[in-house]
C-alpha cells in the first residue's frame, strides 16, 4: 500500500508526463498517448508509468521510441518539477492494454 506522499507524487509525475507526451505527438498524426497509471517506489527513485497508445497496433512502436528517448523525457520532467522534488526518479514504461482487454471481452459477450 502506498504512502499518502507517494500517491501525491504519482499524481504530479502522472500530470507532467501526460502533458510532455500531449506535446510531443502533436506533430505525430492519428496517434495519442495517454498516461493511465503512475506507480512511485517508497524511495521516489523510480518511477512506472502506463501508457495508453491509440491505435493499439502501434504501441510496440511507441514504447520502443519512448523507451529510446527516456533521458530527454526525464529532463523534460525535471525542468517541469524540479521545484517540487529534489530528486527526478528512474522513468520505466510499460503499455496498459486494459482498454484492449475490456474490447475483447465485449466482443466475446456479444456472440
Amino acid at each position: 500500500m502506498q504512502e499518502t506522499r507517494q500517491n501525491k507524487i504519482a499524481r504530479l509525475l502522472q500530470k507532467e508526463l501526460s502533458v510532455i507526451f500531449q506535446q510531443q505527438t502533436r506533430a505525430m498524426r492519428g496517434v495519442m498517448v495517454s498516461v493511465t497509471r503512475t506507480k512511485i517506489s517508497p524511495d521516489l527513485s523510480v518511477c512506472t508509468a502506463y501508457l495508453s497508445v491509440f491505435p493499439s497496433e502501434r504501441g510496440e512502436e511507441i514504447i520502443k521510441n519512448i523507451n529510446a528517448n527516456d533521458k530527454t523525457i526525464r529532463y523534460e520532467l525535471g525542468t517541469r518539477v524540479r521545484h517540487q522534488l529534489r530528486i527526478i526518479p528512474e522513468l520505466r514504461f510499460f503499455i496498459d492494454d486494459s482498454l484492449d482487454y475490456i474490447d475483447r471481452i465485449d466482443e466475446l459477450l456479444k456472440k
